[in-house]
């Protein structure tokens, strides 16, 4: 091999290392994982569900009903079927007040 096709070989190894580093792929956004990132205040998006999951079931208005929560990035979305306003505003507060949370999703509905 000559300099010339030796240095070709080195820049065209490197360059393929560099691509394919490059093109990975991050961790899907919408994906939960058991490790979450860090959000606003340093608390995981984990942390900030079960603040709030934990509220939610300490509550004496909310208490035996199936509310979902999900977070991420800070965003926490709130679904359910409840049996009145009262107890949706209940959630919501308890919701915006869980460390790490900044912007609340509300998709409770009231039982028909």
């Amino acid at each position: 091999m000559n300099k010339r096709t030796k240095y070709l070989s080195i820049a065209a190894a490197m360059a393929a290392t560099l691509l394919a580093g490059g093109c990975s792929k991050s961790p899907d956004a919408t994906a939960t994982s058991s490790v979450a990132p860090a959000v606003a205040g340093n608390v995981s998006d984990i942390d900030v569900t079960e603040h709030v999951k934990t509220a939610l079931h300490q509550n004496e208005l909310l208490k035996g009903f199936d509310i979902t929560v999900v977070t991420l990035k800070g965003d926490v979305r709130l679904v359910g079927v409840l049996d009145s306003q009262i107890q949706i505003d209940e959630a919501l507060r308890i919701a915006r007040v869980a460390e790490g949370a900044h912007t609340i999703h509300d998709e409770l509905t009231i039982k028909k």
